[in-house]
């Protein structure tokens, strides 16, 4: 079913973007997910689909879904990270104080989280159509120490900050508050939480961080692919009554990430093109 409403969108005169000989992960775009059986395919655009089934009736699943975008809208927002002769995708700069921070006025996203939760395999997944962007990941914890960011074309920036929590830059609080505080293109953060082990305490300082700077910020749950459905599920559970109960500037949907496996890279690829407004998605609430 999924093969077949795509299929309209993803016509050889309508390719999303001319993928390069380069390393590239298998599912990068969104044309070669179709050649996935539909059962797969569903759970790797929308991934929450995958613990629908293990949720109790009594369970109010409205708030997962808030956010639901179209197989177009997908196909929309992978535009956007595909790079052409006057859309250029690349790393742009590093910074370690505020007054280090370029000036720009195009829509900006940021991800912060503890030290391994996997934000910069994250960004580099974002950025998989784009092989030649320099993201670096390491195997050892609190690897990034600077704020760097990454230019989209003239569409919006993406900053990857420094983890927070094990190894952590000494000087991470008077780096990252300064700058949530006080970015005025800034449009949303995004808290990226390990759903292996769930909510830690050094995240829910960060929590109480993003809630005093009264930004938007959105909860990403990443390594779903590093746990049972069990565990994941109690997890998210547990997140989402944090999220319901104690803030008030989160949205209010989780957004779930195998970064490994590319499970939810569409999806979030949609809500920033969503947020930055390079597209509309409909019918999304408190977004």
């Amino acid at each position: 079913m999924f093969c077949v409403q795509l299929r309209p969108w993803l016509q050889p005169g309508a390719r999303v973007c001319a993928v390069t000989q380069q390393s590239i992960h298998k599912l990068a775009s969104l044309q070669k997910a179709t050649t996935l059986p539909p059962k797969k395919m569903q759970g790797l655009l929308y991934p929450f689909s995958r613990l629908e089934g293990y949720l109790d009736r009594s369970v109010d699943k409205t708030q997962f879904q808030l956010f639901h975008p179209s197989l177009e809208d997908m196909v929309e927002a992978e535009k956007l990270f595909c790079p052409s002769p006057s859309h250029k995708i690349d790393f742009y700069v590093s910074a370690e104080r505020m007054d280090h921070v370029p000036a720009l006025k195009q829509p900006e996203v940021c991800f912060i989280g503890r030290s391994n939760v996997g934000k910069s395999s994250l960004i580099k997944a974002l950025f998989s159509l784009t092989p030649e962007v320099e993201v670096r990941v390491s195997k050892t914890p609190g690897h990034t120490k600077k704020m760097n960011f990454f230019k989209v074309g003239k569409a919006f920036t993406m900053v990857d900050m420094p983890g927070y929590g094990h190894n952590a830059p000494k000087d991470f609080v008077d780096m990252v508050e300064p700058y949530l505080y006080t970015r005025k293109n800034l449009v949303r953060t995004f808290l990226l939480v390990d759903g292996s082990v769930g909510l830690q305490k050094a995240d829910r300082i960060a929590l109480e961080m993003c809630e005093e700077t009264r930004c938007p910020y959105v909860m990403v749950v990443t390594k779903i692919d590093k746990c049972g459905q069990g565990t994941l599920l109690a997890n998210l559970l547990s997140l989402q009554d944090v999220v319901k109960t104690q803030t008030t500037s989160c949205f209010p949907q989780p957004f779930l990430i195998s970064s490994l496996h590319f499970e939810g890279i569409y999806f979030l690829r949609c809500f920033i093109a969503h947020v930055t407004g390079r597209i509309r998605v409909k019918d999304t609430c408190q977004s």
